[in-house]
């Protein structure tokens, strides 16, 4: 894959932030930190895109938020996942891995099927 920035489709950012909280509160720039990792460099959430998200998601609480101290002990926020937000990462991942088999079927295609043949 290449290495450059990729654009996020909507609703991916929502996921993606919702994942990484599954192992407990992180404040933003973990958040952030995680998805960059774990994507080998390849998404990379600006403040500006992460901050609406994590109040949109707060306000459909999906997270909670509390204040703490980061590890170079500065205030930050520490987002958390709520039961309801357990729900819909779980929900949200079947549908992803549902969508991606479905995009790397079409993708994975060698020949046009007529629409009487099996896939």
């Amino acid at each position: 894959m290449d290495k450059t920035r990729l654009d996020l489709f909507r609703g991916t950012l929502d996921v993606l932030i919702l994942k990484s909280l599954i192992w407990g509160p992180l404040h933003g720039y973990s958040i952030t930190s995680f998805i960059r990792r774990l994507s080998d460099e390849v998404l990379l959430v600006e403040e500006g895109t992460l901050y609406p998200a994590l109040w949109r998601l707060e306000s459909k609480e999906l997270i909670e938020a509390e204040w703490g101290l980061s590890e170079n002990n500065r205030k930050a926020k520490f987002y958390r996942l709520t039961s309801s937000g357990r729900r819909q990462l779980r929900q949200e991942s079947g549908n992803w891995e549902a969508y991606v088999a479905a995009v790397a079927k079409v993708l994975g295609a060698n020949r046009l099927n007529s629409p009487e043949e099996p896939a």
